[in-house]
């Protein structure tokens, strides 16, 4: 009976358009100041274990990160490269988004980091040379979702601390799944352009090509660095993401984009964004404390058991639940409320903690895109000053391959497992 009325109350206030941080801890404070045998200390010490995670650490820096990276100038020579490679493809600035996005993923471990970025640059390209406004919106918002399954990926670092994974497995477990995606958003790009002749840029010489591809190397130097060190032993993800920022912070300098007004203004967006990680941190932390206490994870493990006990059915039922839950909570909330009731769960059932994250993690990046939290809607929509229905409508068709790629990451462990595990990961 408890517990019911604490996901009650949760729901309620999350009804009412609470934050989310405050929405965990009140029930939880609520359910410690009536039993007996908890007290404020507890309730401290509780918050505060997620938030004294070294591997938190990261999260602000991999944030800050990405906020250097919009400024840095490193986005416009991906770009600038993707286009003198592939420009005379059809319907080339397409994949070019695409491929720009996924270089972009090694600076930055945020969807709407990524959707900023290629929404003020690619979009206007794309209209400009004739691609309809739904396309260009539509494959922007669907291949921002590549940043946050790269490394460095900030909704791998909130899972793994919460599941009590190793940062560095999700990390490399990320990667052929967000290749996979790179390739279901293509095919469906090609499908979508495939009858449009006039959607060909002039063919670049080898010269430009080199030009421009000499010029993207420095930030391409990022993921080097990051990726780099952290699986050759040099440093933790967490001391990678320092690396980083520094490493992104003497490009700027070296392109000319480090100035104070940029500058001040990337690393205020990284102390706000940080903020409300940590406050929602905390109170998933005294919130999975107390489900804990009530035996949830016990009581899921019954209910799911008794309905089926096949892996493919359970991860079915997972994969509708979360892809519901994705609508009305952002991923790191939903992580971290749900990780700790369901990875038990899939233990009894024999599923890797590291394949079930990688599938948890790419779930609800596919609720950024979905009404109405939809957070890449709004910030394409803000950035490219398009109405948030017209950039919904340019995503629909992209939820083919999305969905596909889920499917298959659910299925298909391997997919998931193979990089770890021949990189000497547990698994």
């Amino acid at each position: 009976m408890t517990l019911l009325l604490m996901l009650l109350a949760l729901l309620i206030l999350l009804a009412l358009r609470v934050p989310v941080g405050i929405a965990l801890l009140v029930p939880s404070i609520i359910y410690i100041a009536f039993d007996p045998s908890s007290s404020p200390a507890l309730a401290v010490q509780q918050a505060t274990s997620g938030v004294f995670d070294f591997a938190i650490l990261a999260v602000p820096m991999f944030i800050l990160l990405g906020n250097l990276a919009n400024i840095s100038g490193a986005t416009d020579r991906l770009y600038d490269a993707a286009v003198a490679a592939i420009g005379h493809v059809r319907g080339s600035l397409g994949y070019v988004n695409i491929l720009t996005s996924f270089g972009f993923s090694w600076v930055s471990g945020a969807a709407i980091s990524d959707a900023a970025a290629m929404g003020r640059i690619q979009v206007p390209a794309m209209i400009r040379r004739g691609y309809p406004v739904g396309l260009s919106l539509g494959v922007t918002g669907a291949s921002s979702l590549i940043a946050p399954m790269m490394p460095p990926s900030i909704p791998a670092i909130i899972y793994a601390v919460t599941a009590g994974v190793s940062v560095g497995a999700l990390f490399v477990a990320g990667i052929v799944p967000a290749v996979l995606l790179v390739i279901t958003l293509s095919i469906m790009c090609w499908f979508l352009t495939r009858k449009r002749e006039d959607l060909r840029l002039p063919k670049a010489d080898l010269g430009e090509r080199v030009r421009s591809g000499l010029r993207a190397l420095p930030p391409v130097g990022a993921a080097v660095v990051i990726l780099g060190g952290i699986l050759s032993g040099v440093f933790t993800p967490t001391e990678a993401s320092a690396v980083g920022v520094a490493y992104i912070g003497i490009l700027a300098i070296v392109y000319g984009n480090f100035t104070w007004p940029k500058v001040r203004h990337a690393l205020v967006t990284a102390v706000e964004t940080t903020g409300g990680v940590l406050i929602i941190v905390a109170g998933a932390a005294l919130f999975g404390w107390v489900l804990a206490r009530e035996q949830a994870p016990q009581l899921a493990a019954d209910v799911l058991l008794s309905i089926t006990d096949r892996p493919i059915v359970f991860l079915i039922l997972v994969n509708v639940l979360l892809l519901i839950i994705g609508c009305v909570l952002e991923p790191t909330s939903a992580i971290l409320i749900l990780v700790p009731v369901l990875l038990p769960v899939a233990e009894v059932f024999g599923l890797s903690p590291v394949h079930f994250g990688i599938m948890i993690i790419f779930n609800l990046l596919i609720g950024l895109l979905t009404p109405p939290v939809g957070l890449v809607l709004f910030v394409l929509s803000s950035v490219t000053k398009y109405p948030v229905t017209t950039v919904i409508k340019g995503t629909l068709p992209f939820f083919v391959p999305m969905l596909a790629t889920l499917v298959l990451i659910s299925v298909v462990p391997f997919l998931s497992l193979w990089l770890p595990s021949l990189l000497g990961y547990p698994v």
